[in-house]
Formats: C-alpha cells, sequence, structure tokens
C-alpha cells in the first residue's frame, strides 16, 4: 500500500511537468512561426516597397508615351499642310513643347512661344497658330484658350488688362492647357502688362500650360534670309514702337521703356517667323 502511495504522488508531481513541458514546446513553436512569418514579410514588404516607384514611374512613362504620340500624330499632319514653313518651325516648336508634355517632371515655368509675320502671311499666322495650341491640347485631352487682340484694341488698357486675365485664369483652373493671344501688338500697352503674371520665369501662376503669341508687322513680307536672330530683333523693335510711341492713344500711357523691356523677356524664348501659305481656305483654318 506505501509503495502504492508513493507511486502514485510520483505520477501526480510528473504531470505538471508534463504540461509545463508541452506549454514550452508549443510557445517555443510559436516563437518559431513568428520568427519565419517576420523573415518572409520583411523582405517581400522591402521588395514591394522599392517597387512601387518603379511601377509609378512605368505608369507615367506609358501615359507621357501616349501624349508625345498623340502630339507628334497632330504635328506631322500639319507639317503636312503648311508646307512652305521653315524646318526649323517645326523642330524647335516640338522641342520646346514636347518638354512641357513630360508631366512626369516638374515645370518650373510655362512655355512661351511667339509666332510673327509679315502682313502677307495672315492667315497662315493666325491658323497655323490656332492648330499647333490644339494639338498641344488636344494631347492632353484638353482644349485652348483663344484671345484676340483685334476684339480688344480700342477698349480702356484697365478693363481689357482684366479681361484677359480672367480669361487666362478661369481658363487654366479649368484645365485648359494652353492659350494663343492672336495679334499682340493690338492689344492696349498697359494691359499687355498682365503677361507678367503668366509668363514670368520662376512666379508664372500657371506653370504646367503653354502660350502662343502672334505678332503681325507692318511690313508686307518678312524676308525669308532673316535669320531667327533678326526676326527677334525686327518683333521687338516693332512692339516697341508700337507700345511706347507719343503717337498712341492714352490707354497706352501705362507702358514705359523699361516695363516693356521686363515684359519683353518674358515672352521672347522662342520668336518663329511664319510665311505665307497657298491652299487655306478662303474661311476658317484646316
Amino acid at each position: 500500500r506505501s509503495k502504492f502511495r508513493d507511486q502514485s504522488s510520483i505520477g501526480k508531481e510528473s504531470q505538471p511537468l508534463a504540461k509545463n513541458d508541452g506549454e514550452l514546446q508549443s510557445g517555443f513553436h510559436k516563437s518559431w512561426t513568428l520568427l519565419l512569418v517576420l523573415l518572409i514579410s520583411v523582405p517581400l514588404l522591402y521588395v514591394l516597397w522599392s517597387g512601387m516607384p518603379s511601377l509609378l514611374d512605368a505608369t507615367l512613362s506609358s501615359r507621357d508615351t501616349q501624349i508625345l504620340q498623340a502630339f507628334r500624330a497632330r504635328m506631322k499632319k500639319l507639317k503636312n499642310t503648311y508646307q512652305s514653313q521653315d524646318p526649323s518651325l517645326w523642330k524647335r516648336t516640338h522641342v520646346f513643347l514636347e518638354k512641357h508634355l513630360n508631366t512626369s517632371h516638374l515645370h518650373l515655368e510655362p512655355a512661351i512661344l511667339l509666332f510673327a509675320a509679315g502682313q502677307e502671311a495672315e492667315k497662315a499666322l493666325r491658323c497655323l497658330s490656332n492648330e499647333i495650341a490644339d494639338a498641344f491640347a488636344f494631347s492632353q485631352n484638353a482644349t485652348t484658350i483663344k484671345i484676340n487682340g483685334a476684339d480688344k484694341a480700342v477698349l480702356d488698357s484697365d478693363v481689357v488688362k482684366l479681361e484677359v486675365d480672367n480669361e487666362l485664369s478661369s481658363g487654366f483652373r479649368e484645365g485648359k492647357k494652353v492659350a494663343v493671344v492672336h495679334r499682340f501688338e493690338l492689344l492696349p500697352a498697359g494691359s499687355t502688362l498682365i503677361f507678367y503674371k503668366y509668363c514670368d520665369h520662376e512666379n508664372a501662376a500657371f506653370k504646367d500650360v503653354a502660350l502662343l503669341l502672334t505678332v503681325l508687322l507692318d511690313e508686307q513680307s518678312l524676308r525669308k534670309s532673316l535669320t531667327l536672330q533678326e526676326v527677334e530683333e525686327k518683333v521687338r523693335d516693332f512692339l516697341w514702337a508700337k507700345f511706347t510711341s507719343s503717337d498712341v492713344p492714352s490707354s497706352y500711357n501705362s507702358m514705359d521703356t523699361d516695363k516693356l523691356s521686363g515684359l519683353w523677356s518674358r515672352i521672347s524664348h522662342l520668336v518663329l517667323p511664319v510665311w505665307p501659305e497657298k491652299g487655306l481656305p478662303a474661311e476658317g483654318c484646316t
């Protein structure tokens, strides 16, 4: 009997030991399981995290490619229509505008182009600038803001300044990507100072947009032998005479040489000549 009690006592003591052993093994297995999960999860998360920028870049590059392809296709059609234009116009316009079609890069300033022509190329100037702007807008699924200086020529300078400001601001806020300002030289001189706001090199109100300005010179023909530098100087001198002459109406009094110098430095990023074109429709543009 005594022997049986001793064995029973030993059995009871061994039960907690077995239980503790089981708990230790269970805890050990849980720890290893957690460690394995961490060993697998951490590298996996790292790979996913490091791959996200590449995936994002690939998506942006794909979108950029589609935009560029759409723009180039439209420009190719225009080049076939406007065959009289200088090759440098197409090359420089392509390079200049395509920089602003790359959405993966930060835009520090808007794209500003100034097209100039003699009287004989008035229609080509209007149509070509419209269609280049529309190609730029179309590639981004947007539309074009169009402002006609001839419609504002006799209005008060302050009124025109406010109108142009409203048209540009509202249009760009609505998602439009480009504006064409036809006959820039016909705007009241003081009103053109609003372009400080939109064409500034560093502090432009909208940086991911393009502005195309057109100037129709007084002379009948713009010689094709002129260099781009000579064309730029000719346009500059023309605007100086137009905006600072003592013969201009009183609405032009708010402009002076210093202000015009500042304006010119902002709008003369790229000045390109436009030549006459045969075969353009009598009404409207192609």
